[in-house]
């Protein structure tokens, strides 16, 4: 019987839903090769600093210091990132909140998700911030 879905109430509830959403980034083969070939990144680096992220959003204060707009840049300066790009990691993101979460922070975490995606999209194709 599974466990019924709840609202993120931590950081081990964003851990969790980190994990679970890499674990479909990597295996996507439009967004994977981002992660896997191109910039190589090792969960075991970047699940901990990407939950400071969400955690910031969502129960702020929280640890997160970062540009996650330069990171962005430097990758399409190397591989284009293209709207589709885009369209395919908010996919998995809302499917990775859907598929373990219910509630207003829930729904809070897919309405920022959208807007970054937005945002970030905005931000890469005026070349810079």
């Amino acid at each position: 019987m599974e466990k019924p879905k709840t609202d993120l109430s931590g950081r081990e509830d964003i851990e969790q839903l980190m994990a679970y959403f890499y674990g479909l980034v990597f295996k996507d083969p439009q967004i994977g090769p981002f992660f896997t070939e191109h910039r190589k990144v090792k969960l075991e680096e970047h699940l901990p600093r990407i939950s400071d992220f969400w955690e910031s959003i969502l129960f702020p204060p929280a640890a997160y210091r970062g540009n996650p707009v330069k990171v962005h840049l430097e990758i399409d300066a190397v591989h284009k990132l293209e709207k589709n790009h885009f369209d395919t990691w908010l996919k998995l993101f809302l499917q990775a909140v859907d598929t373990h979460f219910t509630g207003n922070k829930a729904e809070l975490l897919k309405q920022r998700a959208q807007s970054i995606a937005t945002i970030m999209q905005i931000k890469i194709h005026q070349n810079g911030v």
